[in-house]
């Protein structure tokens, strides 16, 4: 059986302790470069499959320092601190010697206690009760996903008439695959810039830093499967060329699996 394109895209090749090489992917091409999920995803991957690796992804930060250029890049990743349950990474990729994005993750060894979820999934029709829209024409990457808008959809007219800076969607990839945290910190880049759907204008725009939030373990990502994910992302404010983006994301049960933070860049 040929590999999901994901896999395909976020493949890399070892070439010595703590360093990895990797290939862009033109199935996850974005307007400059590839997507950022994607890249963010890589960088992931090659923390949970190192050797030294303690436990489970909790966090991981990205900071985009520049567009990654089509074709090969070099990945190094390394833990700077192991405690008894936590382990802290500084994670690099560079391409022609220079760094494109930095970035820190956080892994631990999960331990059962107490819980409360206070954060439930908003009530929405089920994606199957919602049309899939029409995304022929757009980015690349954006074919690599099963999308089903519930509110928020990318304006149709850019005129300027936005009201609020909030989407609520269903999705997963396309073709479906089963869920880990590697796809979960890509899908939590799937939303579009909130500045678009604020102002109903299309300005140029793209995601400096971004933080994931893992909330649940392998054992829960193993029960949602290929299922379909619940996302919602807004905007606190816009200002200065800069504006912030707070998602959630939740499973079909409503499992709160990841929330993400960005800060996204605008020029007028």
């Amino acid at each position: 059986m040929d590999a999901h394109l994901f896999d395909r895209a976020i493949a890399l090749a070892p070439q010595g302790p703590g360093r990895w090489l990797g290939r862009t992917d033109p199935a996850y091409a974005n307007m400059v470069g590839p997507y950022g999920g994607i890249t963010a995803a890589s960088a992931l991957h090659a923390v949970w499959q190192h050797p030294e690796r303690l436990g489970e992804p909790v966090s991981l930060t990205v900071n985009y320092c520049a567009a990654l250029a089509d074709g090969g890049f070099e990945l190094q990743a390394r833990p700077v601190r192991t405690n008894r349950s936590t382990q802290h990474w500084l994670i690099e990729i560079t391409q022609g010697g220079e760094t494109v994005l930095t970035a820190t993750a956080l892994t631990a060894v999960r331990r059962e206690t107490w819980g409360s979820q206070d954060e439930p999934a908003p009530r929405v029709l089920s994606p199957n009760a919602i049309g899939r829209p029409n995304m022929a024409g757009l980015v690349e990457w954006v074919q690599r996903y099963d999308i089903r808008i519930v509110e928020g959809a990318i304006p149709r007219v850019w005129d300027g008439s936005g009201e609020h800076s909030r989407s609520t969607l269903w999705v997963r990839d396309e073709p479906p695959r089963a869920l880990d945290f590697m796809s979960l910190a890509a899908l939590c880049d799937v939303f579009f810039p909130r500045v678009w759907l604020r102002r109903a204008t299309r300005v140029p725009a793209g995601t400096v830093s971004m933080t994931v939030y893992f909330h649940v373990g392998q054992a829960e990502l193993a029960a949602v499967g290929d299922g379909w994910l619940l996302g919602q992302a807004q905007a606190s404010v816009m200002r200065n060329g800069y504006f912030d983006q707070r998602g959630q994301l939740w499973s079909q049960a409503g499992a709160l699996l990841a929330t993400t933070h960005q800060v996204v860049y605008y020029k007028e």
